[in-house]
């Protein structure tokens, strides 16, 4: 189904809203919201029946509805004050009141074309589409499992609130066919492209996976998975959750290069993928930095829900290293949190910078409760484990800090977080007394980021415990020379996130046989 109204069309199967012909960028669940009036727009929706069929029946705020409301009225070029589109009737709810034609949506065959100048435009944000997996071995009819991990990635990327991903009707198209990215990308408008292959032997399969810049042809990321067939379900489950959390980072990555290579003015998104690489170079210099592009990205787009997000939970691990005052900016930090989260309240990134900032707080129960809805919405983020192990670390719960580590780990073996991955586990065996483990850690965190402040901490305090005194000495006097602010006892306790005052003192006890002093 399509509708069409005044410039718009709003193509259902497709989850497309263009203007002009060009392709509007729209939140799923603004999008949802879009669908769920203009289907009911012979009627008034109620709040209750917006938030049963867009919510799945949760709590909503007033004014994160409201958010959503004039998120919706962005997409179509309606006026807020004039609702020539979206009327609000007070007390009662909405009505889509603009004239709208119906009809079929057109098959994804009908926007091929041999006319090599024919494209759509990409959207601001990343966009992606997943083709489906070649079977290998057709005399054996593994087609229906190559087909499942296709259906199950194009899932599980959907989840990623800052991808664009094509709809499943549009990318089974492109099955038996030759594949021409740079083609597709003008015929779906992605810029990039997920392909893959299946192949069995005997009781082996060998899934390979490849992320390919459309646009360029330049491949940013390729896998090879070999596994025993077993339960082909666990199988499918597996290589699905590896395959997305490889994706990730390296679309962040790979947007961030653009960013930083663009000649051309930014966009809030180029802004918001340019601070995330700066960020994780955890340095202070490149926190400046980062913090500079992400106050631009809300300057073009202050109701931005990604630049939000990560300009909270950059405030308070900022905050966590000593690169900002604790006091004055965990705050702001909560409060970018908590307007990422009533802009969208599906985006993980906004619930791991609430668990931060709450961390910070030592609002134990509500950080840990941040964090885990940041991994219950995203399963196969690297990111959202790492961060609930940071949390469980600093709260004692070292078993379960490891896990979460290792699977991040697992998930992004190559993730550009890994310090921040290494630096939960670490914490997680320093509060447990494994305190060789954690020098091992710690050693390897501060070999790929060496400006790590916080690895830096924990590094002297795990070799004083570990009775090599006079090297954790040496070393306090060394980082004492650049840390900034300077390291003392007391701005320890004041800004070091351990939740208990049991946890606190072993983490001074360690400091203090290092030799540093109040």
């Amino acid at each position: 189904m399509r509708w069409l109204f005044g410039e718009h069309v709003l193509d259902v199967e497709r989850r497309e809203l263009r203007r002009a012909g060009t392709l509007v960028a729209i939140e799923p669940q603004v999008f949802d919201l879009l669908v769920h009036l203009i289907r009911n727009r012979g009627r008034v929706v109620s709040k209750d029946d917006l938030l049963g069929s867009v919510w799945g029946g949760r709590i909503v705020s007033d004014s994160a509805l409201a958010n959503r409301i004039n998120a919706a009225r962005v997409a179509v070029g309606d006026n807020g004050e004039d609702q020539k589109l979206i009327r609000t009737l007070p007390k009662k709810g909405f009505r889509f009141i603009g004239s709208v034609t119906e009809e079929a949506a057109q098959p994804a065959q009908a926007f091929r074309s041999t006319d090599s100048t024919l494209q759509l435009p990409l959207p601001e944000q990343p966009s992606l589409v997943v083709l489906p997996f070649t079977d290998m071995n057709p005399e054996r009819n593994e087609s229906h499992f190559a087909d499942g991990i296709t259906e199950d990635l194009i899932t599980e990327l959907a989840r990623i609130r800052w991808l664009f991903v094509i709809a499943r009707n549009s990318a089974f198209t492109y099955k038996d066919r030759p594949v021409d990215v740079k083609q597709i990308s003008r015929e779906l408008g992605v810029r990039y492209v997920l392909e893959g292959s299946v192949r069995r032997s005997g009781q082996r399969m060998r899934i390979n996976a490849q992320l390919v810049d459309a646009t360029s042809g330049i491949h940013q990321w390729a896998e090879r998975y070999d596994r025993d067939a077993g339960e082909i379900f666990a199988v499918q489950d597996e290589i699905t959750s590896s395959v997305a959390a490889a994706v990730e980072p390296h679309l962040l990555v790979a947007e961030g290069n653009r960013a930083y290579l663009s000649q051309d003015e930014l966009s809030a998104w180029q802004l918001v993928a340019r601070a995330q690489g700066q960020y994780w170079r955890l340095t202070k210099e490149d926190f400046d930095a980062s913090i500079t592009s992400l106050a631009q990205a809300l300057e073009r787009s202050p109701d931005f829900g990604p630049a939000h997000a990560l300009m909270g939970f950059a405030l308070g691990f900022a905050a966590h290293m000593g690169w900002v005052d604790r006091g004055e900016w965990i705050p702001v930090a909560r409060r970018h949190a908590e307007r990422a989260i009533a802009l969208d309240d599906r985006n993980p990134w906004g619930y791991s910078a609430l668990g931060y900032a709450a961390m910070m707080q030592r609002r134990t129960e509500e950080s840990l409760a941040a964090f885990r809805k940041a991994v219950d919405l995203t399963p196969s983020s690297a990111a959202a484990h790492g961060h609930l192990s940071h949390g469980l670390a600093f709260a004692g719960f070292a078993d379960d800090a490891i896990k979460h580590g290792e699977i991040a780990m697992k998930l992004s073996p190559l993730d550009p977080a890994m310090a921040h991955f290494m630096g939960g586990m670490a914490i997680a065996h320093y509060t447990a007394r494994r305190f060789e483990e954690t020098i091992k850690l710690t050693r390897d965190n501060l070999r790929l980021r060496p400006g790590f402040q916080g690895a830096q901490r924990l590094h002297c305090a795990s070799l004083a415990q570990a009775g090599r005194i006079q090297e954790a000495r040496a070393y306090v006097a060394t980082i004492r020379q650049t840390h900034r602010p300077i390291l003392t006892i007391e701005w320890v306790r004041n800004n070091v996130p351990y939740q208990t005052p049991e946890l606190m003192d072993l983490f001074i006890e360690g400091l203090r046989k290092a030799g540093l002093d109040d």
